[in-house]
């Protein structure tokens, strides 16, 4: 090999190992979540439609940046969670204006985006990538545009906030009286905690031992009403 082939080689080598050592940016996304998600989670689908450019370069960043076995559990959590967020995100402009996530054929199976030259769908997402961390608490961080859904937060998860930020939002839907209701006479739960009652398994425990993890008034009896009847419409 010549001199000038091995010193490319050598520069590339070097580029790519800096490049793997930097931190992932989720900068474009806090941006545009910030201008366009209130406080409460209310999403202003117009807005990002406005705003369709800044999301698009964060889809093509986060196809350039994919995941690798070298990152982070932190990493890979924050990566994922707003990936899914923002695909949904964009499921919902795409066939704007409606109702419910649910006006749209199958739209947790339908593939409509690329990762790395992956074509993917939400739920390969949710059940081939995030529930597979082993971490419950990102059924609280990932959003389906829907009313009972947690809320939306209006920041990106990073590997250096997404462990606190995880403990805030699961610790906020629990007690939020609008998709939970826990008193000491009524306890009636969202259908989230039945559709992934395996999750909640963890150390021995169950979905009970997990709530009273984070709810402010404890669980000592089966829910009296069972579930909530889970409201599809759009969180506009």
């Amino acid at each position: 090999m010549n001199v000038p082939k091995l010193l490319l080689l050598l520069f590339t080598m070097i580029a790519i190992q800096i490049k793997a050592q930097q931190p992932l940016s989720h900068a474009i996304w806090d941006q545009i979540l910030l201008i366009n998600v209130s406080d409460d989670g209310k999403v202003n689908y117009k807005g990002f439609m406005r705003d369709s450019s800044q999301l698009y370069e964060y889809f093509a960043y986060l196809s350039d940046n994919a995941p690798t076995e070298r990152w982070s559990k932190e990493e890979k959590l924050a990566y994922w969670i707003n990936a899914y967020n923002a695909y949904t995100i964009k499921l919902i402009i795409d066939n704007y204006p409606i109702n419910s996530i649910k006006d749209i054929k199958d739209p947790w199976d339908k593939k409509f985006f690329k990762i790395d030259g992956v074509l993917y769908s939400l739920n390969e997402l949710e059940h081939k990538i995030l529930r597979k961390l082993n971490d419950p608490r990102i059924h609280f961080a990932i959003n389906c545009a829907s009313f009972s859904c947690p809320v939306v937060w209006n920041r990106a998860f990073t590997a250096r906030n997404v462990d606190k930020a995880l403990d805030t939002q699961t610790r906020n839907f629990i007690n939020d009286p609008l998709r939970n209701t826990i008193t000491n006479e009524v306890v009636e739960v969202s259908k989230i905690f039945s559709w992934f009652k395996k999750d909640f398994k963890i150390g021995g425990g169950d979905a009970k031992s997990f709530i009273n993890k984070y709810s402010e008034i404890k669980i000592d009896k089966q829910p009296k009403k069972g579930y909530k009847k889970y409201n599809w419409s759009l969180n506009e």
